[in-house]
């Protein structure tokens, strides 16, 4: 069987296609499964609740037109992000939906400890069997302050160095097995296997350079690249991970996302105009001044410095935008580059409706099936 085949195959919702739910159904023309990686943007004149009321309408749209999962992203002390605390929105998002595989992309694993993540997952599983996804960062997702504010310490090359045992203990929580000689042997995570059989989610790694790439290859896991902000690393992270791969209990062949950024309108000047919004936000992000998503009004109006302008465009030049029909053909060109076996679409812009109907766009441009 062909891959492409392979990848049509599975059930028809999220939650089932796959060994452990990993493996996503590609629908339409779509060449692999589409996804959604949702950053809870926050815009300039917004509110959270207006940024977490978009993400259950994003949320409702993928699983309507048949994307494969909806993760989404721990971030700290940044004004146009809400999404600092992942399992509480998950459990919003699965409030309100039946099929999407639902996860965080990801929970960054050195602020938090292990039980901690092994109980809330656990809660996700029980709250919607069969369609959660744990996936895991060894960066901060914020600034070093911020970093030690949430860990109690200034010792942050700690958490990161100690990523591999940190990861070894969550997944001995998430299946109850420690060794009767551990110190957590008679600790569980709850809810999970202490109360009966269960299934438990699949772990993934996450990251943007080669060390998530060579563990998840090692240990035989998914692993999920970060091109929408590391595109340079996009294809050397992906070779190292396959060249590192072991056949595992979860899977016996490589397979990797990436999530890229990507944005659709009516015509390339209006996707231009929004995916500037994103651009300045970076700008502001990597000079110190984070702050809400500005509006496309003040993103044009910006007076970019010249270092500024080179940044902008060499960021937009990684950001696939503009038609629906130029979408797709960027798409489908960076898969066949990369050799990704899921695509998984994120959109940092100011507009909430602007976002929404970029997303539909792209359904309709791979033609997925509207389940409305």
């Amino acid at each position: 069987m062909s891959d492409d085949n392979a990848r049509r195959d599975g059930a028809a919702d999220g939650g089932s296609a796959g060994p452990h739910g990993i493996h996503g159904t590609a629908r339409g023309s779509a060449p692999v499964p589409l996804s959604v990686l949702d950053l809870v943007t926050v815009g300039s004149g917004g509110t959270a609740t207006q940024a977490l009321t978009t993400s259950v309408a994003l949320a409702k749209l993928a699983e309507r037109r048949g994307f494969h999962r909806h993760w989404v992203a721990e971030h700290h002390s940044m004004p146009g992000v809400a999404s600092s605390s992942p399992a509480v929105i998950l459990a919003h998002l699965a409030a309100h939906t039946s099929r999407i595989r639902l996860g965080s992309g990801g929970v960054m694993l050195p602020n938090h400890a292990p039980l901690v993540i092994a109980e809330q997952f656990g809660t996700l599983e029980a709250m919607a069997p069969g369609r959660i996804d744990l996936g895991l960062g060894r960066a901060p997702g914020t600034d070093g302050a911020t970093a030690a504010a949430l860990r109690r310490t200034d010792r942050l090359r700690e958490g990161a160095d100690d990523f591999p045992e940190h990861l070894a203990e969550l997944v001995r929580f998430l299946d109850d097995d420690f060794p009767d000689a551990h110190r957590y042997a008679r600790i569980h995570a709850v809810p999970g296997p202490v109360q009966g059989p269960t299934g438990r989610p699949p772990v993934w790694l996450l990251g943007s350079s080669g060390f998530s790439a060579r563990l998840a290859g090692t240990l035989g896991l998914p692993f999920a690249f970060a091109h929408h902000f590391s595109a340079r690393n996009t294809v050397p992270a992906l070779d190292l991970y396959r060249d590192s791969f072991r056949p595992s209990a979860v899977l016996d062949a490589p397979y990797a996302l990436i999530g890229v950024s990507a944005f659709a309108a009516d015509d390339e000047r209006a996707a231009r105009r929004e995916v500037l919004t994103g651009a300045l936000s970076m700008v502001r992000l990597r000079t110190g001044r984070p702050g809400l998503v500005p509006t496309p009004e003040e993103a044009e109006a910006y007076p970019f410095s010249e270092i500024e302008r080179d940044f902008v465009e060499g960021w937009l030049g990684d950001v696939v935008h503009g038609t629906p029909d130029e979408v797709r053909t960027g798409l489908d060109g960076l898969r066949k580059r990369t050799g990704a076996d899921e695509l998984m679409i994120t959109s940092n812009v100011h507009g909430y409706a602007a976002k929404l109907r970029s997303y539909e766009l792209i359904a309709d441009a791979y033609g997925l099936p509207d389940a409305g």
